[in-house]
């Protein structure tokens, strides 16, 4: 066939540019029951879903038969080991502890020390005094963003005496969970980082934010009551200003 007797094709389809273009994928909203605020008040967050939280506070480690050196990142221990050798010391006791005036202080402290803070909102005064009495004890600071291993098994017990037996196990962007038997998690289990644990029938969500050294209990009041009656976990429940930079924006005390 020559070029004079060549059929062109012609597209009747008209080309979509914007359909060419890489298009930039948004994850959807969280369900409420399987999330975590980044900042802002906390009960507005969970409008809807939670009536109540409460601020379950991370205790700080004693070591008591195992070195101090261990923890860092290249060492932790296991929460086996932990459990075995560490005890825990509430932030109550770190005020009489240290040269810090409340749990408001600690909490700045923690936050300067991981450089969680703008400039403006550190204060190196707090995070020292904590670094003070780590060298001058036997006393760990908690890590930050994740529920720690000396509470774990405690939570996971008062679930149960409540009648659950299961929880789901949710990542931090609600993208991926599995579900788990409460007694298989009490072991060395290895929890995704800044993960969501919730009960299957959504009424009780364990959550923690990724640079803070404490994690939301959210539920009804009767609820959290009654948790608190089986084991009466350190910290506070939210008021109507609670922040997530609650420590900055509404100073708590107890």
């Amino acid at each position: 066939m020559n070029e004079a007797n060549e059929t062109k094709v012609i597209s009747i389809f008209k080309t979509n540019k914007k359909r060419e273009e890489k298009k930039e994928r948004m994850l959807p909203e969280p369900d409420l029951f399987a999330a975590c605020p980044y900042e802002g008040n906390i009960l507005e967050f969970y409008s809807g879903q939670f009536e109540s939280v409460y601020v379950l506070l991370h205790p700080f480690i004693r070591a008591t038969s195992i070195k101090t050196e261990r923890f860092y990142p290249e060492t932790y221990p296991s929460k086996t080991e932990i459990l075995a050798h560490c005890l825990s010391v509430e932030w109550r006791e770190i005020v009489k502890l240290s040269e810090l005036a409340n749990i408001n202080e600690i909490d700045i402290g923690l936050r300067t020390g991981i450089l969680g803070l703008k400039d403006e909102f550190e204060n190196t005064e707090y995070a020292n005094s904590i670094t003070r009495l780590e060298e001058s004890s036997n006393i760990i600071r908690p890590c930050e963003g994740d529920i720690p291993e000396l509470l774990q098994n405690q939570l996971f017990e008062v679930f149960q005496q409540i009648g659950q037996e299961w929880l789901w196990i949710g990542d931090e962007f609600g993208t991926e969970r599995k579900l788990e038997w409460i007694d298989d998690l009490k072991g060395d289990y290895i929890f995704p980082s800044h993960c969501n644990l919730f009960t299957p029938d959504k009424s009780i969500l364990v959550t923690t934010h990724w640079d803070s050294h404490f994690s939301f209990l959210c539920s009804t009041m009767q609820t959290i009551e009654k948790i608190l009656s089986v084991n009466p976990f350190e910290g506070f429940f939210c008021n109507e200003k609670t922040e997530v930079f609650w420590s900055l924006r509404s100073p708590m005390n107890y």
